[in-house]
C-alpha cells in the first residue's frame, strides 16, 4: 500500500461504491480501492465529500491537510483506534524525569549516529573528499550524550552535532546547487526546500501512526510541550531525518532528478518551493524511498522505512508500558 497524494487544484475526492475517485469537472483523474491506500494527503484547494471521509475512516485511513506548497495544516483521524491504557501510561511517564532523560539520550544518540553513518557511507564512495573533522566532532558529541545529566545539555550537544553534520552535508552536494547551511521558516534555497518538505512528510506519517496506535502525539519527552505541536512525533522522527530526509535530498540532487528549473521563489518572503509538476515527481521518489526493502539491522527481516516507523513506535510503546530500554533505528553501514 502507499499514500495517496492529491495535488490537482480544484479537484474533488468522492466515494463511489467501495471506491474513491478524484474528479475535476467531468474528468476522472483517479479511481482507486480504499484497501490500497495507507493515508490521504491533500495539498491546497482540493475538496472532499463527507462520504469519502466516512469510507476512509471505515478502513482506518487518516487524512492530512497541507498547503499547496507542503506545509502541514492539520489531520483528520478516526476515533476508533484510541488506546486509553497506553495514553494513561504515556502521561504517567511524562512526570518521570529519569525516564525522560534516558529516552531523550537514546533519541539524540540515534540522530547523531545516523548522521555520522550517512557521512561515512558517502565518504566510502567518494574517498577524494575529506570528512575527518566532521566525523571526529560527531563521534565526540555522541560520546558526550552518554554523560549528559540534563535534557538541556542534550539540546546543546544536538545543536553542535548538527552544525558539523550540515557542514559535511553541504560538501556532499555534487551538483549546481548552493547550500548555505540549514535554514527553515522559510526555506530560501532548493536544498533546504527539499529537506523541509521531506521532514514534513516524515513528521506527518509518524504523527498519524502514533495517533492510530493510541499515543497522544502532542505529549513528547525530549521536545517540550507546546500548543499545537505534536512533540512525540518530533521525538520519534529525529532518528529518521538523516537516513530518509537527507539521503533522499542528496539522491534527488546528485542524480539530477531535480534542477534549478524545478523550483520557484515566492516574491513575498523569498521562500522556495517545488513547482507543481515537480512536486508530483517528488512524491514518486519519496514513495520509492519509503517502500524500498532492506534487511532491518536488528530484526534481520525484510522491512521498509515505512514499516520501520511502526517498529519504532511499538518499541516506544513497550518502553513506556514495560520499562524496556528504547533502542532507536540505526542505519547500517
Amino acid at each position: 500500500m502507499a499514500n495517496l497524494y492529491l495535488t490537482e487544484q480544484n479537484s474533488i475526492l468522492r466515494k463511489t461504491g467501495d471506491r474513491l475517485i478524484v474528479q475535476k469537472g467531468e474528468e476522472i483523474l483517479l479511481d482507486v480501492q480504499c484497501h490500497k491506500i495507507d493515508a490521504v494527503l491533500i495539498f491546497g484547494n482540493v475538496q472532499f465529500t463527507t462520504q469519502a471521509v466516512h469510507e476512509l475512516f471505515q478502513h482506518g485511513i487518516e487524512m492530512a491537510i497541507l498547503t499547496r506548497t507542503g506545509k502541514l495544516i492539520g489531520q483528520i483521524t478516526s476515533p476508533s483506534t484510541k488506546n486509553i491504557t497506553l495514553r494513561l501510561q504515556q502521561f504517567k511517564k511524562y512526570w518521570d524525569n529519569d525516564f525522560k532523560l534516558i529516552l531523550s539520550k537514546a533519541i539524540v544518540a540515534g540522530k547523531i549516529k545516523n548522521g555520522l553513518r550517512v557521512i561515512q557511507l558517502f565518504s566510502y564512495n567518494h574517498p577524494d573528499l575529506d570528512f575527518e573533522t566532521e566525523i571526529t566532532t560527531l563521534k565526540t558529541r555522541l560520546s558526550d550524550v552518554g554523560s549528559a545529566t540534563q535534557i538541556d545539555q542534550l539540546f546543546g550537544l544536538e545543536g553542535s552535532a548538527a552544525k558539523a553534520y550540515f557542514e559535511a552535508f553541504g560538501r556532499m552536494l555534487l551538483c549546481e546547487f548552493n547550500f548555505p547551511g540549514r535554514k527553515k521558516h522559510p526555506s530560501t534555497d532548493p536544498v533546504n526546500a527539499l529537506l523541509s518538505l521531506t521532514y514534513t512528510m516524515i513528521f506527518n506519517e509518524i504523527s498519524s501512526l502514533l495517533d492510530g496506535l493510541g499515543f497522544d502525539p502532542y505529549l513528547g519527552y525530549y521536545h517540550s510541550i507546546d500548543y499545537g505541536r505534536a512533540s512525540l512525533a518530533s521525538d520519534l522522527m529525529e532518528e529518521f531525518r538523516a537516513p530518509i530526509g537527507d539521503r533522499l535530498t542528496l539522491n534527488l540532487i546528485n542524480n539530477r532528478v531535480f534542477g534549478q528549473g524545478d523550483f520557484y521563489s515566492n516574491p513575498n518572503d523569498s521562500s522556495v518551493y517545488l513547482k507543481r509538476e515537480s512536486l508530483k515527481r517528488y512524491f514518486v521518489e519519496y514513495e520509492n524511498m519509503l517502500n524500498h526493502e532492506f534487511i532491518h539491522p536488528r530484526t534481520k527481516e525484510n522491512t521498509t522505512f515505512r514499516k520501520s516507523f511502526r517498529i519504532q513506535a511499538e518499541r516506544l510503546a513497550s518502553s513506556i508500558q514495560n520499562d524496556s530500554l528504547y533502542i532507536p533505528f540505526e542505519l547500517e553501514i
